[in-house]
């Protein structure tokens, strides 16, 4: 009953969701797409993406009858990547990188994993039939973006993302499946909101290594985010000086977007920049201080974070590919301790990081001799 969806979409907000919405457990049209996408290889090395529940809601959960989606905005008061790389270009501080906005603060898994299941267990008090209820946060094998298109929470935009009209794409999606027969946010003859993204194409030339190959198309081998986070090995040649500073992810077809421009910003304490105990901070970091941290430090510093999915060896490799990026020049302050510290990296056991530290020597020579 839509009466019953109301209760849901309101214990939501009470929870701090920004947006809800229910939609039954359907094979929709994209979902049928998903294996054209993956037979052209755009997954690279994420194997997880084949699980053939992905494509098949029913195969996700016995007796799934609907599903409800939760969204959060993440945007915090800061600027976006595309302005303060202007004004890191001429700053004449540390040498800085770039770390997702969506990274910066606590692991957004645990917190929308900790409201999904409160709202879960608050089903239990409005619908006393048995029924089954399953949580996830990006940590399933479900398409919650496309569920969330379908509940009426937005459209799929150029950049492949949930885009709201309101809150643009700086959403964090979260999905609870459960058995219960839920009446559906659109109605039979309502249709999801209509893409707005019209001619603009801002994402895919703004896309520094040109992973959106065609509107609504990512390849993800190309994307920065892939290749810093989800990719273990050596990070191409061809795509290191595209990455420029981006040390784990990437933000840049969404700050350009024209929905993001005067997105609302979240004060959540969980989303606001971590600091190490030396007091730099996650927004903007001191690439010295990445590529010198120490395991020990990683794991203290990045308890709890997303960034972790990186591991420490690939946040140092990304960390020597932006520092043979940057125009630090023979004669100023960090040029020396920037040069010891890569030949140091240059001789770790670790064939990732010595290879991406050599690299990084070979660029800063190449530009200045």
């Amino acid at each position: 009953m839509a009466s019953d969806r109301a209760w849901i979409t309101e214990r939501a907000k009470v929870l701090g969701f920004d947006d809800c919405g229910v939609v039954r457990a359907n094979k929709f049209p994209e979902l049928e797409q998903f294996g054209e996408w993956l037979e052209r290889g755009y997954a690279g090395e994420m194997k997880y993406l084949e699980n053939p529940r992905r494509p098949n809601p029913s195969l996700a959960m016995k007796d799934l009858r609907s599903v409800i989606v939760c969204a959060l905005n993440y945007n915090t008061a800061h600027p976006y990547s595309t302005e303060a790389a202007s004004s890191a270009s001429a700053d004449a501080g540390p040498l800085r990188g770039w770390i997702s906005r969506y990274a910066w603060g606590d692991d957004y898994h645990e917190v929308m994993w900790e409201k999904l299941n409160v709202l879960a267990a608050a089903l239990k008090e409005k619908f006393p039939e048995p029924f089954t209820a399953r949580a996830y946060a990006d940590t399933g094998p479900v398409a919650e973006r496309i569920f969330a298109k379908h509940a009426g929470l937005g459209w799929l935009g150029k950049n492949t993302l949930l885009l709201n009209e309101t809150h643009g794409s700086w959403l964090f999606l979260g999905v609870i499946l459960t058995s219960l027969d839920l009446d559906p946010s659109l109605g039979p003859v309502e249709s999801p909101p209509p893409d707005l993204c019209g001619n603009c194409r801002q994402c895919l030339d703004a896309c520094p290594t040109s992973a959106l190959v065609e509107p609504y198309v990512l390849d993800a081998r190309r994307c920065i985010s892939y290749l810093t986070i989800e990719l273990r090995g050596s990070i191409p040649e061809e795509f290191r000086g595209p990455i420029g500073w981006q040390v784990y992810g990437c933000d840049i077809c969404q700050d350009v977007c024209p929905f993001n421009r005067s997105a609302p910003t979240s004060s959540l304490p969980e989303f606001q920049p971590r600091q190490g105990s030396s007091g730099e901070s996650l927004l903007r970091p001191s690439l010295e201080w990445l590529a010198g941290m120490s395991e020990e430090e990683f794991r203290e510093l990045f308890r709890g974070s997303a960034v972790k999915r990186t591991k420490w060896a690939g946040l140092v490799r990304n960390a020597c590919v932006a520092l043979g990026n940057t125009r630090v020049r023979p004669g100023s302050a960090e040029y020396e301790p920037i040069v010891a510290l890569l030949r140091r990296l240059a001789e770790s056991e670790i064939s990732t990081v010595a290879e991406s530290a050599h690299w990084a020597l070979s660029r800063i020579k190449e530009k200045y001799g």
